[in-house]
Formats: C-alpha cells, sequence, structure tokens
C-alpha cells in the first residue's frame, strides 16, 4: 500500500513538473503575473509597479466601484455611431459619478459588430468611442481626462457571432488612473476622493423633512 501510495506522489509530482504553472502560478511566473489576464509581455512588470507605487490598488478600487454603481456600456445601431436617447442618459449618469472625481482618468473603447472589414470597423469602432467622449465633455468632464480608444467586434465581442449583434456594437468607459499631478492625490488626501460623494448624504432626513414642513 505504501509502495501504491509513494508511486501515485511520484507520478503527480511528475505532472504538476510538466505544467507548474496550473497548481501554483503565483510561484514560476513573474512577480505580478496573476493580475495579468491576457498574458501580454511586460504587463506583470507594469502591475508590480503599478502594486508597489499605490496606484493600482487605488485604480482597481475606483474600477470596481465604477463598474459596480455606473452602467459602463452604451450601444448602437448597425453601422452608426450615433448617440440614441438611452445610450445619452447611460453617459450622463457616467457624467454625473466621473465629475464627482476630478483627479481620475478615464478610457472609452469602442466597439463594433464582426460585420464589414477590420479596416471600416476600426474607423467605425473609433467613432463610436469619440462621440461617447465628446457627449462626456458636453455634460462638463475635462476632455484631458478622457481618452477615446478603438477595437473592433472581431477581438472583443460579447457575443460570438458573424451576424449582426447590437451588444457588440457599444463603447465601455473604465477608470484607467490618476490625474498626474493632482494635488488631491499628490498630498495623500485619497480619502477626500473616495468619501466626497457620501459627504451630501451626511444630511438628516428628518432635518430636511422638518425644513419641507415649515415652508
Amino acid at each position: 500500500m505504501k509502495k501504491i501510495a509513494l508511486v501515485s506522489a511520484t507520478l503527480f509530482g511528475l505532472a504538476a513538473c510538466d505544467d507548474p504553472n496550473a497548481s501554483f502560478p503565483s510561484l514560476f511566473q513573474e512577480a505580478g503575473a496573476v493580475t495579468d489576464a491576457h498574458g501580454a509581455f511586460g504587463s506583470a512588470t507594469t502591475n508590480n509597479i503599478a502594486i508597489q507605487n499605490g496606484d493600482k490598488s487605488y485604480t482597481l478600487g475606483l474600477a470596481r466601484r465604477f463598474a459596480d454603481e455606473v452602467p459602463d456600456t452604451v450601444t448602437f445601431a448597425f453601422n452608426s455611431a450615433v448617440l440614441d436617447e438611452n445610450a445619452r442618459n447611460t453617459l450622463r449618469n457616467q457624467a454625473h459619478w466621473i465629475i464627482q472625481f476630478p483627479e481620475v482618468r478615464f478610457k472609452v473603447f469602442g466597439h463594433t459588430d464582426a460585420v464589414g472589414s477590420n479596416a471600416y470597423n476600426k474607423s467605425l469602432g473609433l467613432r463610436r468611442a469619440r462621440a461617447a467622449v465628446n457627449f462626456l465633455v458636453s455634460q462638463g468632464i475635462e476632455r484631458s481626462r478622457l481618452e477615446a480608444v478603438v477595437s473592433f467586434g472581431e477581438t472583443q465581442p460579447l457575443i460570438q457571432t458573424t451576424d449582426r449583434e447590437r451588444r457588440n456594437r457599444r463603447t465601455v468607459t473604465e477608470v484607467t488612473g490618476f490625474v498626474e499631478g493632482h494635488p488631491n492625490i499628490l498630498d495623500g488626501k485619497y480619502a477626500a476622493v473616495i468619501y466626497r460623494d457620501y459627504i451630501a448624504s451626511a444630511v438628516p432626513t428628518t432635518t430636511l423633512k422638518s425644513t419641507k414642513e415649515s415652508e
């Protein structure tokens, strides 16, 4: 029985050696690689540096919060970069959130479905991203804090299909970092960034109610 157990353990160990990343990825990869979802060369180092200087953890926290609290995606009609009313309402919600965090930078990624050539879809995706950025700017967001980035449906579709698919014709807004040199970041007032939007909610509801009753 002991020999069988020993042989089994040895075989398991050899299998693990064939693919060490499968069981213990953090032990056999570049430091920070476990945060690299896409496997791009150099991303692990970039993540590691960002985490060490503190920017990455703050950015990830705000990115998760933005995705949880605000719809980050708008969709488009076929072969169009025109924002319909639903898209404009979503972008208004995004702008309301973004304007509370003047220290934060964002990227808007444009996508298409798989219909059409790569070259045309690349241009269309960029026009969609720019349309979203322009609308956010019209809502009072500084253009310097927004970047329009193109991607197209063949590379990052939500729905795997070669047909027309509205869910693939979209823009996605994401938190990407902090404005370089902003005083709220340099003097360590990150808590003020996170809790700024809670200030208004600090007013007791009873006070508001009594005020209305006195009127």
